[in-house]
């Protein structure tokens, strides 16, 4: 993505709101607002948001995962089946 031609003024959004809308909604791609030259907020669409959301949660899970190994905090695959064995099996005495 081209940042450039995705930053507009605040005067553009108070003005093109609805054709905002209608291009964000097409295209997925953010647009950046400024006020007084500077940067102040970025819009998108609904879709794009919770797509980026997914993504940084994701992306958290996976740090973190990093994180345990490094501490050597996780169990070895083997154990972790049989313990589903055995939870599986207990279930199933119910």
């Amino acid at each position: 993505m081209r940042i450039a031609g995705h930053v507009k003024p605040i005067s553009y959004l108070k003005s093109e709101a609805a054709q905002i809308v209608k291009d964000l909604a097409e295209s997925g791609e953010p647009l950046i607002i400024t006020q007084n030259g500077e940067a102040k907020l970025v819009v998108q669409d609904v879709r794009s948001y919770e797509s980026d959301r997914q993504t940084l949660a994701l992306l958290k899970i996976l740090a973190l995962g990093q994180k345990q190994i490094e501490q050597e905090r996780f169990s070895d695959i083997d154990d972790v089946f049989a313990e589903l064995d055995e939870l599986d099996r207990q279930e199933k005495r119910r």
